[in-house]
């Protein structure tokens, strides 16, 4: 059965040319059922070699009751072997051993329990594209429309709109000016309806600006 364009139904939204289903690229939110990972309708994952459980592929240490979240926007794009890192992950620091005795004996969870609390969640803004290999590391905040390169590093705060690169990443340019950004972060066209998406997609593809601010809902 063919694929509708912008149908967030799909779990496996890409067709090839001869009409054959892509099964490595994935609507990330009808594969994925976890209770501490949210993630808006179209954004996508794509993999040469498609695991059986996403969650884990993309956030292995992301466990259910997590005092963190993961929390993934809208429209997003995400490549091959990207792998998120949230803040369970982490290993107690403030003693004088690192070791995790707690993982093995729960009862010495205790002992950790003020390091272990109030961990930060790790964010994902929208529009953002993470290239092949891109790690992203603990409590990291991704503003909308990132573009990170192949095998960043990215920590800390991303600043909305701007191309990174590097470990760590670092930003390389903004794609737009900041009066243009302003603009665009004020439009939030990824919240619109999915027929005023789909007559922008024009407007999108060509930077038009004016003609995006036109075509908003009103």
């Amino acid at each position: 059965m063919p694929v509708s364009f912008l149908d967030a139904t799909s779990s496996y939204p890409m067709q090839f040319p001869d009409g054959r289903v892509n099964p490595g690229l994935v609507h990330l939110n009808r594969v994925i059922d976890h209770p501490n990972i949210e993630i808006g309708d179209f954004t996508y994952a794509s993999s040469f070699d498609p695991p059986t459980d996403w969650a884990v592929r993309l956030a292995p240490y992301t466990y259910a009751g997590a005092p963190e979240r993961l929390r993934i926007g809208r429209f997003c794009q995400i490549a091959d072997r990207v792998r998120i890192i949230t803040a369970s992950a982490n290993h107690p620091m403030a003693g004088f051993s690192t070791y995790p005795f707690a993982i093995f004996d729960h009862d010495r969870l205790a002992d950790y329990m003020d390091q272990i609390s109030d961990l930060l969640d790790t964010v994902i803004g929208h529009d953002v594209w993470l290239g092949d290999g891109v790690t992203v590391l603990p409590g990291a905040r991704i503003g909308a429309g990132v573009i990170a390169g192949a095998g960043s590093v990215l920590h800390g705060e991303v600043p909305d709109y701007a191309v990174v690169a590097g470990n760590p990443a670092r930003v390389i340019r903004m794609r737009f000016p900041p009066d243009q950004i302003a603009r665009l972060l004020d439009l939030r066209w990824w919240d619109w309806p999915i027929e005023a998406i789909a007559r922008a997609t024009p407007a999108l593809a060509r930077a038009d600006l004016d003609a995006l601010e036109r075509l908003a809902p009103g």
